[in-house]
């Protein structure tokens, strides 16, 4: 089984699909711009900015993510566009929580203000989003591709990844 996982940032796609994958057995592929950038000795802020002007950044990540995730039969491919680039995926999960919610997230892992990092959050948001549909002619704000979507605001990481696997269940019954 193939699992996809996506939300924006903050709404807990590494650490929910993380976990989805350890409690199956299953490999987990997040592979992120963080990570590519640091791949190519480069700040993730400038990383940032380079993919703003070269959409092959986002081709090669996206990608490599998805090569990664199709080597096994099971897999949990967490990233912004996985239910996207994997539409065969047996099971396809949006990640969502409020802008407030995210950001308080975010400092918890990066540090920061809340305030400033909901503003930085937003713009990286908006910034993501013209990309995604300048260079695939995907809204990922429009979530109708997921088989599941799940506010993140009030649960916990282990209660999504509960309700993930109930999911995963049903898809195994049927």
């Amino acid at each position: 089984m193939r699992i996809a996982i996506s939300g924006m940032s903050g709404c807990g796609n590494t650490t929910v699909s993380t976990m989805v994958s350890q409690r199956l057995g299953y490999p987990v592929v997040n592979f992120t711009f963080r990570q590519l950038a640091a791949e190519k000795g480069v700040s993730f802020k400038d990383f940032c900015a380079m993919a703003e002007k070269d959409d092959n950044i986002d081709r090669e990540l996206d990608s490599r993510m998805v090569e990664m995730a199709r080597k096994t039969a099971d897999s949990v491919l967490g990233s912004r566009l996985a239910i996207w680039n994997m539409p065969d995926a047996d099971l396809k999960v949006y990640l969502k929580a409020s802008d407030r919610t995210r950001a308080v997230r975010i400092c918890k892992r990066e540090g920061g203000d809340v305030e400033q990092r909901m503003a930085e959050t937003r713009a990286r948001d908006a910034h993501d989003s013209a990309r995604y549909m300048r260079i695939y002619g995907i809204d990922n704000t429009v979530t109708d591709v997921a088989d599941l979507v799940i506010e993140t605001d009030d649960k916990t990481p282990e209660e999504i990844t509960d309700i993930i696997l109930k999911a995963v269940c049903t898809k195994r019954e049927k």
